[in-house]
């Protein structure tokens, strides 16, 4: 009898198992809610008075994704400790495997230039300098390197089509350096020279190459009707910055993850989806709050649209 009872028993556990581990299969879904670093900002560029170190490191940060089982970040390139140089080679590695000890994935990094600039010059050093973060992220396995595009220059208001073949020029040569190390370069609209779904279609269709996305930044078309624009990109898109809100910082139309989920979906995208948690004056912010109520929201659109 006793060895019936335990039979039982090892069957209805083995049953149980099975079980719970069915319902984990059928949880996850092609869409990953992840985390950009830069919800972390103020925290990251903070230094220590006494030894100028970082008060609060990626390493940090990766540890606490781990504790809230965030499963991808985006660690921004200037918040590594020498930015705009790159780090060691230990560091990077140090880096790569701490995540994936974690189990978290490096879905982008970015640095900033201006390619935009009447000065030739600004727009060789801002591609110099990707190149440098190309490698980097190759090394770290990181796949994609975001650029911006940058402010339109004073004097070139009307004159858009000549700023933006600048901007054409300087992608190319980074999308061709970054097809020899294996990583996309990444676009962002960031609301200056790109703020609708026409201006990056343009510059896309100029660049012309495979190695060169869009990373959509739900919260920079200076559209009436964004989602509208988000919905004509996404096609193209190799990264995001989910916003709290589709319209400019702070303002108080929160964002509907349930349609921009479902926009997501039907434009054919699968992937991780960093969210970006911002500052605005005037209001309280702690991202050890926001970030998981963000996620949370766009954990359970995600269930709603699949």
């Amino acid at each position: 009898m006793k060895k019936q009872t335990i039979l039982v028993t090892v069957l209805i556990f083995a049953l149980f198992n099975a079980s719970a581990l069915a319902q984990r299969k059928q949880k996850e879904y092609p869409l990953i809610p992840s985390l950009n670093a830069y919800s972390f900002s103020d925290l990251l560029i903070a230094r220590n008075s006494r030894d100028k170190q970082q008060v609060y490191s990626l390493f940090n940060l990766l540890d606490w994704c781990a504790a809230n089982q965030i499963k991808g970040i985006d660690p921004t390139a200037y918040f590594f400790p020498t930015y705009p140089e790159v780090p060691s080679d230990d560091y990077l590695k140090k880096l790569k495997d701490r995540a994936a000890a974690l189990g978290i994935t490096l879905t982008g990094t970015g640095i900033r230039n201006d390619f935009a600039s009447p000065d030739p010059k600004v727009r060789q050093a801002g591609v110099e300098l990707a190149k440098k973060w190309i490698v980097a992220a190759s090394k770290m396995n990181i796949p994609v390197v975001r650029l911006f595009s940058g402010e339109i220059p004073k004097g070139y208001e009307n004159r858009w089509e000549e700023v933006a073949d600048w901007m054409i020029e300087s992608y190319k040569e980074c999308a061709a350096f970054g097809e020899k190390h294996g990583v996309k370069i990444g676009i962002q609209n960031h609301g200056d020279m790109l703020q609708t779904a026409a201006q990056c279609k343009y510059v896309l269709t100029g660049v012309d190459s495979k190695w060169a996305g869009l990373i959509v930044d739900t919260g920079n078309f200076k559209t009436a009707d964004p989602y509208k624009d988000i919905a004509e990109l996404v096609p193209y898109a190799i990264n995001w910055q989910i916003k709290e809100s589709p319209f400019e910082i702070g303002n108080q139309t929160p964002t509907d993850y349930t349609r921009l989920v479902r926009i997501i979906k039907d434009g054919g995208y699968k992937g991780f989806l960093p969210i970006e948690t911002l500052l605005v004056r005037g209001k309280p912010y702690d991202p050890f709050v926001l970030v998981p109520q963000m996620l949370n929201r766009m954990h359970a659109a995600i269930k709603v649209v699949y």
